[in-house]
């Protein structure tokens, strides 16, 4: 359990990340909106709460990997990142330009703390299953992180990767839905209904944890659980709003990967508090 100083000092964390995206996704005219402000949280626990990763080693061996499946939400991972020492906050400035380390999507090859390129929907469970696998075959402590969005849950390929981690039951492995209830083109629930995602994972062999995506305490006593399980792969189930903390965005599929004006950059910063 998080003491109450941590969940204020993650919460404050919160509110910066928010706004500095917000400034820097206006500032370039470029990037997904929504569905990074609605994984803020899960990447702020994650990354500056729980994972035991070394900016100053970041290929070492028995660090935690985080795989950031839903790709287009990377610079709200570059954010948390630059926060965790990874590279200087400024660089975020660079982003989507040439020769940039912050590229549109999360490049391993090019940027401190990248665990997978990603940016197709639907491979970083594979890929997260891979890893946890190895990982364990060479009897290291690590575990592995795989954020998928509830979007991407249409894809076969996670179904597949669901079946096999039920097989293998590696117990270093779990996957984290930001579950926001909005996709590319509008609502799952009406782009591709997913029914009840708790039963179909659980009818997959895995344990399903539900908790609130925005509350910090909550997400890390969810983290604390799933290391817990036994014989079994965990999924923790975090319900979100897209676009969380920008009135004009929450809920709107419309904001999935639109510019930010200027008309609406002024309301998003007056919501968020304005700059620092």
């Amino acid at each position: 359990m998080l003491h109450q100083t941590e969940i204020d000092r993650l919460n404050s964390l919160c509110r910066r990340f928010r706004k500095d995206l917000i400034e820097v996704l206006h500032e370039r005219q470029t990037g997904h909106p929504g569905g990074s402000l609605s994984v803020c949280e899960i990447l702020t626990v994650l990354l500056l709460a729980e994972m035991r990763v070394d900016p100053a080693d970041p290929d070492r061996i028995d660090r935690d990997r985080l795989i950031l499946s839903k790709g287009h939400a990377a610079p709200m991972l570059y954010r948390v990142l630059a926060e965790r020492g990874f590279f200087p906050v400024e660089e975020l400035h660079t982003l989507r330009t040439l020769n940039t380390r912050m590229q549109g999507h999360p490049c391993l090859l090019d940027t401190p703390g990248v665990d997978m390129t990603s940016g197709p929907l639907g491979l970083g469970l594979s890929v997260g299953l891979g890893a946890a696998i190895g990982l364990q075959k060479q009897g290291l402590p690590a575990r592995v992180y795989v954020v998928l969005g509830d979007g991407e849950l249409n894809e076969g390929t996670v179904w597949e990767a669901a079946m096999a981690a039920a097989k293998f039951r590696p117990e270093n492995l779990t996957a984290i839905v930001d579950y926001n209830g909005v996709q590319l083109d509008g609502p799952t629930a009406s782009v591709m209904p997913e029914g009840d995602l708790k039963a179909k994972f659980e009818a997959f062999g895995w344990q399903v944890l539900t908790c609130d995506g925005h509350d910090v305490s909550a997400l890390y006593d969810a983290l604390q659980a799933a290391k817990a399980a036994v014989a079994k792969p965990v999924v923790i189930l975090a319900k979100t709003v897209k676009g969380k903390g920008v009135s004009f965005m929450e809920g709107q599929s419309a904001w999935h990967g639109k510019a930010i004006d200027d008309a609406h950059y002024e309301i998003a910063m007056r919501e968020l508090g304005g700059a620092d």
